[in-house]
């Protein structure tokens, strides 16, 4: 009976034995699964940091691309339009170059139309009703002088002759009143002389019982009769703006 139970623990023991053995066999291929199964996870999360790393970055690019590309299509429409202002200005620049080569023969021809000019202007003045004559002739002898200024460009020079035609083309409107004096039959006689444009140039004697008109085809003051004393003295007094604009009877000699 004792060697049964003997042989019986025997194979229990060896049993026990044996089943530990197999424990230990099988758990060790586990806890290599285990840890291959953790550094795969492991490697598994880096490979994905490193997608998403470069995912971002692609990202990144594809806007700085997009950006480049905007840009780019900017530029080539900034550059498109100063490629028109650049020929809009080469062609203003060849268009000078030609007015400029012209200079020299403008001057050539404005020179000389000048002189004529102020010749003409004289003579307009010599030949025109003698008011403010002094004034005038002043100032076609300041223009000769002028011409003569080496230091007044041409283009002033022209100007200024311009502007004396522009002041005597003036005379022809308007009215105008100022005193002087006529030598009437070898006397000196104190007047007002009053003008409409060019049409009518009158005097009156200071005491208002004489006047006179000028008659510039005779190149003489011709007496008036008294029936103008009182409209010469209306407006004489209308030109120094002492009374209304209205209308006078002025002697008027015909156009011919």
């Amino acid at each position: 009976m004792s060697v049964k139970i003997r042989k019986s623990l025997v194979a229990t023991a060896l049993l026990g034995a044996t089943a530990f053995a197999s424990s230990n066999v099988i758990a060790d291929p586990l806890n290599d699964l285990q840890k291959v199964g953790q550094q795969t996870q492991k490697a598994a999360q880096k490979s994905q940091e490193k997608i998403d790393n470069i995912f971002g970055q692609t990202q990144e690019l594809i806007g700085e691309y997009r950006g480049v590309v905007d840009e780019t299509e900017l530029l080539k429409v900034y550059n498109d339009h100063v490629e028109r202002l650049v020929m809009d200005q080469r062609a203003g620049i060849e268009s000078f170059d030609r007015q400029i080569g012209t200079i020299e023969k403008t001057k050539q021809d404005v020179v000389p139309l000048m002189y004529r000019m102020i010749d003409t202007l004289e003579q307009f003045i010599k030949a025109d009703v003698p008011f403010d004559t002094d004034t005038r002739m002043g100032r076609v002898e300041k223009l000769r002088g002028l011409l003569s200024n080496s230091k007044v460009t041409t283009s002033e020079k022209f100007r200024q002759v311009l502007e004396a035609y522009t002041v005597e083309t003036g005379y022809s409107s308007g009215i105008a009143a100022s005193q002087g004096s006529l030598e009437i039959d070898g006397k000196n006689i104190n007047v007002d002389f009053a003008r409409l444009g060019r049409i009518a140039y009158v005097a009156q004697s200071f005491d208002m019982k004489h006047a006179w008109v000028w008659n510039n085809d005779a190149k003489q003051w011709d007496v008036l009769g008294e029936e103008y004393l009182k409209p010469i003295k209306d407006m004489i007094r209308i030109a120094r703006n002492q009374a209304a604009p209205d209308l006078v009877a002025l002697p008027i000699f015909g156009a011919e």
